[in-house]
């Protein structure tokens, strides 16, 4: 507990709204990449911008959770070393952190307002076109924060919900960057998108079981509602399903039709080695508690996403 009153109170407040979590929010940018027009225009840029908006925007959230759970948090042997729980923060300074992280996070938005558009066949050309570009961002954004509120609040005491909240909130990123770009998500992404973040979720409500099970005490108020059976066919189902719509996304008439090949199929087994490797990683290894920490740390998982890109990118971009 000491040891964050003594980085003092600038790397607190860093700590607080928990950078190394915005890697999440880089889902906004996949609209473009498997549209084919992530180097197209301004795609780029747009997608950069609304990244930008998305980590103001979720650190306002980390913010009002870290103030609506302190009090558990304080008596977690883990979480009691929060800037709020240790008292390195005050709640007073919290609440103004997390508005401004908000007001940022809109601000930020708007500067889509700013940015020409080039590429005439995928983003926006008009004035009336980028206005409606940046409300519709604007308006996914804030319906993103009010759900998180409510799931802080409310909704993450419920099982089942609480992980559905959390994939959804991935669904609305996707969702953002695709307007941001201009590009149409193929419902094929958005099943996976939800899939794949909810198959993460379970990955990490799975670590909560197995503390329970060793400490006796619940980490969550809904872990009681979870066992190791219910998750361990959780991450099958969802696992399963998510591969399945890989597949029919790349073999799909629409996609072969757009990138002029048919070989994205190729691509499935990096994505079943991924998910294969995230179980071992979850059920023998049990390190599956936090999916950022397991995509920064796990060489095996970051040589997976890499050699998927780079495949990805060399069948649609040049092949």
């Amino acid at each position: 507990m000491q040891d964050i009153k003594q980085t003092g109170s600038a790397a607190a407040l860093v700590k607080l709204i928990r950078p190394k979590q915005w890697i999440k929010n880089a889902f906004v940018f996949l609209p473009a990449f498997f549209g084919g027009a992530i180097f197209q225009g301004d795609s780029l840029v747009r997608g950069i911008i609304v990244f930008m908006a998305f980590s103001f925007t979720a650190s306002s959230i980390y913010c009002f959770n870290d103030i609506h759970d302190v009090d558990d948090d304080r008596r977690h042997p883990v979480k009691c070393h929060r800037p709020i729980a240790s008292g390195a923060i005050t709640i007073r300074q919290a609440y103004a952190l997390m508005m401004l992280m908000f007001v940022l996070g809109l601000a930020t938005t708007l500067v889509l307002l700013l940015v020409p558009s080039v590429g005439k066949d995928v983003l926006p050309t008009t004035g009336n076109e980028a206005t409606e570009t940046t409300l519709g961002c604007l308006g996914l954004i804030g319906f993103y924060w009010l759900l998180n509120l409510a799931y802080c609040m409310r909704l993450k005491q419920y099982a089942i919900i609480d992980v559905c909240v959390v994939a959804f909130g991935f669904v609305l990123r996707l969702l953002t960057g695709g307007i941001a770009t201009g590009m149409v998500c193929s419902k094929w992404i958005v099943l996976m998108t939800f899939l794949i973040t909810l198959f993460m979720s379970f990955a990490k409500r799975r670590d909560d079981v197995l503390r329970m099970e060793a400490t006796g005490e619940a980490p969550r108020k809904n872990t009681i509602r979870y066992n190791r059976e219910f998750m361990d066919q959780s991450l099958t189902i969802t696992g399963s399903v998510m591969l399945v719509c890989y597949i029919m996304y790349t073999v799909s008439p629409e996609v072969i039709a757009r990138f002029h090949s048919d070989y994205l199929y190729l691509t499935t087994i990096f994505v079943l080695v991924g998910l294969l490797r995230y179980i071992q990683l979850a059920v023998v290894d049990k390190k599956s508690g936090d999916p950022t920490k397991v995509l920064l740390r796990d060489r095996f998982i970051q040589l997976i996403v890499v050699a998927w890109v780079l495949s990805f990118l060399v069948i649609i971009y040049v092949i």
